[in-house]
């Protein structure tokens, strides 16, 4: 159960810092934003807030945030079709009643002759049996009414494709960004509570029954020497052990002034297909406020290349399924994490956190950087791609996306039962 809550906690966070970027700059551009969404398929909580419908959503494969014109609107309207009017005090057109207009006695029925919800905001067309032909102003912020399920108007300014080519690439960018900011947080927080590890190659704690403790280190012996191979870093002292899986190593410790050594058989670890060699120790952390300033932005970006040169094996063929993990696999993962602590806990979060980030970076059609690539061509050509053509791209694109899923998360069953 603390790993179902953990998971869930995790995952909101993730999702819920990555959508609320996109969300407050599409804001501030002027967008209307329609819906900012947590999860996928079918809504499970929802309430709407200042013109945003916001929603949780069944499924824990993401989330999203749809804004005004980047999907082709509900309702149009088009000459012949028959609505409703409803007016505000101003005498401007509140509500437009697509269907079952009976519900609404109070309604002025016309006979749309032409409509423009995008410019001028005007509707023009004839009352029943009438010959006058009427127009009608609409308030910006007017509602289309279908099903009795209330809809606002987007006219062209609120929309997606109206704002400035930084603007549009800001809004897809600021969900990737937050990512990154949410891990800088976390490691400045990580910093704080336990300090920074020490790169010196010093023991921190010993695992209770690992070869460490079975064959005499302690902790604060530094290691000077591993089978008779200078050592001066931590770095160099866990190269050495995880390439000797149940292999006998001789360290060289040196402990309160005096040298001792110290045979050790690491345990073997399976790592990906690999078998690495672990001993059952810490580092050791320093208590440098500077440093704990600054662990969150050297964390981020330490954990960015590793993620990258990870990626780049996608462009050397050096890539497996196996590699990848779905929902399934990081709850598993996250299982593991949560029994060895808070601390772990806390970074593993935020090491999901940078890959979520450099993942929707990616030029992939339906990711941000798919639709940042699109923008960035716009910007190169002087005049916009296609939408039709784009939202195509971006449909088989995430049809793809979402069979990857799939293969993954079958490949992740696998891994777990069989």
């Amino acid at each position: 159960m603390t790993t179902v809550i953990a998971f869930v906690l995790m995952f909101g966070l993730l999702v819920f810092v990555h959508e609320w970027g996109h969300l407050i700059f599409a804001k501030r551009a002027g967008m209307l934003a329609r819906e900012f969404a947590i999860g996928f398929g079918p809504k499970i909580f929802a309430f709407t807030k200042n013109e945003t419908l916001y929603t949780i959503r069944l499924l824990p494969i993401g989330g999203y945030v749809r804004v005004a014109g980047e999907d082709p609107e509900l309702v149009e309207l088009k000459a012949g079709h028959h609505v409703g009017l409803e007016f505000n005090d101003l005498g401007k057109v509140k509500r437009i009643i697509v269907n079952n207009k009976s519900k609404h006695p109070h309604a002025r029925v016309i006979e749309v002759e032409r409509a423009d919800l995008d410019h001028r905001l005007m509707i023009e067309g004839y009352e029943i049996d009438e010959d006058e032909r009427l127009a009608f102003e609409v308030d910006p912020k007017a509602m289309f009414v279908m099903d009795e399920k209330e809809t606002q108007i987007a006219p062209y300014d609120r929309q997606f494709a109206s704002k400035s080519v930084p603007q549009r690439a800001m809004q897809l960018f600021a969900g990737p960004l937050m990512n990154f900011v949410l891990a800088i947080v976390l490691f400045l927080i990580l910093g704080f509570i336990q300090g920074v590890p020490s790169n010196q190659a010093v023991l921190g704690e010993i695992q209770e029954g690992s070869p460490a403790e079975s064959s005499g280190l302690q902790k604060g012996d530094e290691v000077i020497a591993i089978d008779g191979e200078s050592v001066s870093s931590w770095e160099e002292f866990t190269t050495i052990v995880r390439s000797h899986p149940s292999e006998e190593i001789v360290i060289t410790v040196e402990r309160e002034g005096q040298t001792e050594q110290i045979a050790v058989t690491p345990a073997t670890l399976e790592n990906q297909d690999m078998k690495i060699g672990q001993v059952g120790v810490a580092q050791t952390f320093e208590d440098s406020f500077f440093k704990k300033i600054t662990f969150g932005f050297t964390q981020t970006y330490e954990w960015s290349t590793l993620i990258l040169t990870n990626l780049g094996k996608l462009v050397t063929g050096q890539f497996s399924l196996d590699m990848l993990s779905g929902p399934v696999g990081i709850y598993d993962a996250t299982d593991q994490v949560v029994k060895t602590g808070l601390t772990n806990f806390i970074m593993w979060t935020a090491i999901l956190s940078i890959n979520l980030g450099i993942v929707n970076l990616l030029p992939l059609p339906a990711l941000d950087g798919g639709r940042l690539l699109f923008v960035g061509l716009e910007g190169v050509r002087g005049k916009p791609i296609d939408p039709q053509k784009e939202g195509i791209v971006h449909f088989i694109g995430f049809a793809l996306l979402m069979l990857l899923m799939l293969l993954v998360t079958w490949n992740d069953i696998q891994r777990l039962f069989l």
